[in-house]
């Protein structure tokens, strides 16, 4: 039996979801083929089945790196303003009890 048609585990298929996601954030696939092969990776039974949802697409998708940066500024941005309200919260608490 050739490795196609092994059985795929629930992690073979997150894997494959996963890398549908990066396909997607990368522009090639829209919302719609997303989701219609999100639906037949969870379907799939084998590592065959998985290899067609992707046969389309390049081996290994890396997301845009200005785009990465871009979120990664604005998580820290919205952690630091998280922050500051905590500590806005703190001392007004603190004032409170004097």
């Amino acid at each position: 039996m050739d490795g196609s048609q092994q059985r795929a585990s629930d992690d073979d298929r997150r894997q494959v979801v996963h890398a549908l996601e990066r396909h997607t954030a990368a522009g090639r696939l829209n919302l719609d083929e997303y989701a219609e092969r999100v639906d037949r990776t969870l379907a799939a039974r084998t590592h065959g089945e998985l290899a067609e949802v992707t046969s389309d697409l390049p081996a290994d998708p890396r997301p845009d790196p200005e785009a990465t940066a871009a979120r990664s500024r604005a998580g820290q941005l919205g952690i630091a303003f998280a922050l500051a309200f905590l500590a806005l919260i703190v001392v007004a608490g603190l004032a409170a009890l004097r």
